[in-house]
Formats: C-alpha cells, structure tokens, sequence
C-alpha cells in the first residue's frame, strides 16, 4: 500500500474546522492524503453568540455543530494537544479524564490552536473571574446570574446584597460591549420576579482603558454605544484598568473600588501556550506567516487564526483574529497546502475586513460593512441577521431563528440549572475518574487511522 501524506491539524476552532472542511472535500476525489484533526471539544462553537446564551436567548446546544457530523473523512480526535516537536514531526496529546499520552506524526501541520484569556499576571484573577471563552462560560454565567439575584433576596446585610447586585466587566472591546449589554437587560428584566429586591439597587459597570469602547468600529459608533449602554444604566468608565480583585473587591487604576462578587473578563488573549515554545518567528507571540499562510522558514508548516500574525494584503499590518478571517484563512491555508503537495504554485491570502458587527443589547447594535455605518435597531437587525446566515448546519441555522422568533412572543425563562451542590457534584466525579497519570507511563503508539479507533 502506499504511503500515505499524513495532515494533522491542531484546534477545533473556526481555523481548525474550516481548515479540516476544505480537505474533507478534496479526500472525496483522492486517497493519497490522511487527514486528523484533533480538539480538545468534539464540537465547533460559533463564539460570535456567547453572549446570546448567557442572557437565555439560546440554548447551549443552539450554537454548536458536532464535530463528528460535519466532517464525513477527515478523522477526528478529542485530546488536549500539550507539544509539538517540529524537529521529530511529532505532536503530544493527553486524552480523558486520566490524561492518557497519546502521540501522532505528521508530514503537514497546520497550527490553529487559538488563544486563551490574558489576565497580566493579576493575582487570583484566573480563579475568581468569569471568562467568556467557551460554551460552558456562557452557560455558567447564565446560571451564576440567577445565583447572585436567588441569594441577593435572602441576603439581610445590605453591603453584603450590594455585592450580589453587582456586575462588572473589564474590557470594552466586542465580547466585553456584548457581554455587558447582554448582562444588563438579562439582571433587570429578571429582578421584577423578586420582590425583595429593587432595580435601582443593581449596579452593572464596564471598564474599559481606551477612550472609547469598541474602538475596532470608530469613535462615532464607539461613542454610539457607549450613550445607549449609559441610558439603560451601565456605568461606562474609560481610560481605566482592572488592577485587583480580591476578597470580592475590583480596584482599577485610579483606586476606585467596587463590592462586586462577579467580575467578567473579557479584557485581552493571548496566542494558545502550545505555540509559546516553539522555535519560530512570533509578533506579540502570534506565529509569522508569509502571504500564502506559510510559516517562515518551514515548507510543512502553516498557521491560520488567533496564533498566527498574518500580513494584511494591503497594509502589511497583522490582521485581527476574528471569525470571519480564521475561517478562510484556514480555507486558503487548507487549498495552498494541496497545492504545495501536488507541486503547484502557492496563491497569497488577500481577504480584507469586509465589515463588523456588535450587539449592545435591548434590540440595538453597531456596525460598519463595506465602510457605511449603521446603528440602532437595523444594526441590530443586520447583526442576526448575518451571523444566523454564518453558523453551519441548516439544522443550526432554523434552530436559532425559530428561538428568536419564539423570543419575540414569550419572555425568556430565568431557570438556574446549576447550583453549587451540582458545580461539587461533578468537582467530586472528575475527581474520581481522574487519577494521576504516573509518570513514567510513555505515550501510546497511534497507528495508522485506517485502523484504530481513538
């Protein structure tokens, strides 16, 4: 039999997927080629409507596509890639609660591994504030919401209600204008079931360090949403920096402090530390890729999404690490790849922004397409409208028109499916099932995909 060309790709994100979609067409028509790729979710999450879940317009299921449905040959794994070795062509995962080793060669690699959140090094930061990164964020801070309002009307200590009764989010960029929006309209339109509790007692704060939020769209529309999230009561504070979080007490720059038992943070990432220490060219510790997604230096190796700086064709500027670029650079990454294997000439990557979209709640949003500005609630309008056109899957796609639809008839249900005894209760099952690995255990040998099963 022959040898076959085996293509790993590493993350399960918009780059990972689109990446892994592009060969799955190509395998169709030819059987020289071995495509993996392997994520940590057996799932793509479409991270544009996050915030959607966390204020109960969607369900969690509602914007995820099963991995193992969307890609008909390309094989697929779920396992936690820990290194890569580019001198051995080799990458090592862990897989289940056990963390078992697991080893996979390759000839191609493309490197689509994301980013994490960046807390600069705050103390306790990373273990007390809530992320917005993955469906599980989301979710829990639905159900964290619900949590703070149940135990803010049983609560006799007014400073200690206070705490229960405040929200604050760092960071003013996309996630952070869209979080905050969401948060706010969720906890206010929630209160009135509690009558212990009054609406002018909850505080919902953004802080922010540039001058304006949403400084990706411009100053107008920044400036924009910034008055709209102040007329439904958000506290919109600028040029400041989250600086602690202790003992429930956020402290910004200028030592200004908040009681607040939820802090969500949303103020910056960082490339996946899978890449951090990989002997490559790196900006701001993004991967160097040339204009055909190539990484410099390396004929086998290529990088797409929030881990790689790619060259805007037109400014030479990196280009910012959102969906609507990982998705087709990971395409274009995908096609070059197939190219470069059949021996054909590389083509350069020549997308620009084509525009972009936020939602700042209470049915109004921003946006900026082909360099008109709109606001409002056509921008809003246009922000379901696009991003229900962009998730896969018709499935997916009426799933989500019919909850918004449903949204426009019947108020939202404010149901806590978590609490505390249950958040223990699976802390004590991983517990169980996942003892540590002993150390001298050596990774398992992967063979050929054709014949096992992961």
């Amino acid at each position: 039999m022959p040898t076959k060309t085996r293509i790993l790709i590493l993350g399960g994100g918009f780059g990972g997927v689109y990446a892994a979609l592009e060969l799955d067409k190509r395998l169709k028509h030819r059987d020289d080629l071995q495509v993996t790729l392997i994520s940590e979710d057996n799932f793509l999450l479409f991270t544009p409507m996050l915030h959607e879940v966390a204020a109960g317009d969607l369900n969690p299921t509602d914007i995820v596509n099963p991995l193992r449905r969307m890609l008909k040959r390309v094989r697929f794994v779920e396992a936690d890639v820990t290194r890569v070795d580019l001198e051995a062509k080799k990458v090592i995962c862990t897989r289940g609660l056990r963390k078992r080793p697991l080893e996979f060669e390759f000839d191609h690699l493309i490197l689509a591994v994301g980013s994490t959140s960046n807390f600069f090094n705050i103390a306790n930061l990373e273990d007390t504030a809530v992320t917005m990164k993955s469906i599980s964020d989301a979710a829990l801070l639905h159900n964290r919401m619900l949590a703070m309002l149940e135990q803010a009307s049983l609560e006799p200590d007014a400073a200690e209600r206070e705490k229960f009764l405040t929200f604050v989010c760092a960071g003013g960029g996309f996630a952070g204008v869209e979080t905050i929006g969401a948060v706010n309209d969720f906890v206010r339109d929630a209160i009135e079931l509690y009558p212990e509790l009054r609406n002018e007692k909850v505080r919902v704060v953004l802080i922010h360090p540039g001058e304006v939020v949403l400084p990706e769209l411009g100053e107008k529309l920044g400036l924009y949403a910034q008055k709209k999230l102040i007329e439904r009561n958000v506290e919109v504070l600028t040029g400041q920096r989250v600086t602690g979080y202790s003992d429930s007490v956020v402290t910004i720059t200028d030592g200004l402090t908040f009681p607040a038992h939820t802090l969500i943070w949303t103020a910056g990432v960082k490339p996946s530390p899978v890449i951090e220490p990989l002997p490559l060219a790196k900006e701001k510790g993004r991967i160097k890729v040339d204009n055909t997604l190539r990484v410099t230096g390396h004929e086998n190796l290529w990088a797409v999404g929030d881990c790689a700086s790619v060259p805007d064709f037109k400014t030479g500027l990196p280009q910012p690490g959102t969906a609507q670029h990982g998705l087709r650079q990971a395409t274009h990454a995908a096609q070059n790849l197939i190219a470069h294997i059949d021996g054909q000439p590389l083509e350069p990557f020549k997308f620009t922004t084509i525009g972009q979209l936020a939602s700042i709640g209470h049915h109004t949003g921003v946006a900026t397409v082909f360099g008109f500005q709109f606001s409002g609630f056509f921008a809003w309008w246009m922000w379901r409208t696009v991003y229900v056109a962009k998730l896969p899957r018709l499935a997916k796609k009426l799933r989500v028109a019919l909850s918004w639809t449903l949204d426009l008839f019947f108020a939202r249900d404010y149901e806590q499916l978590y609490t505390a005894r249950d958040v223990m209760a699976f802390a004590k099952l991983a517990k169980r099932f996942s003892p540590e690995t002993p150390k001298e255990e050596k990774p398992e040998a992967v063979r050929p995909a054709e014949r096992i099963t992961v």
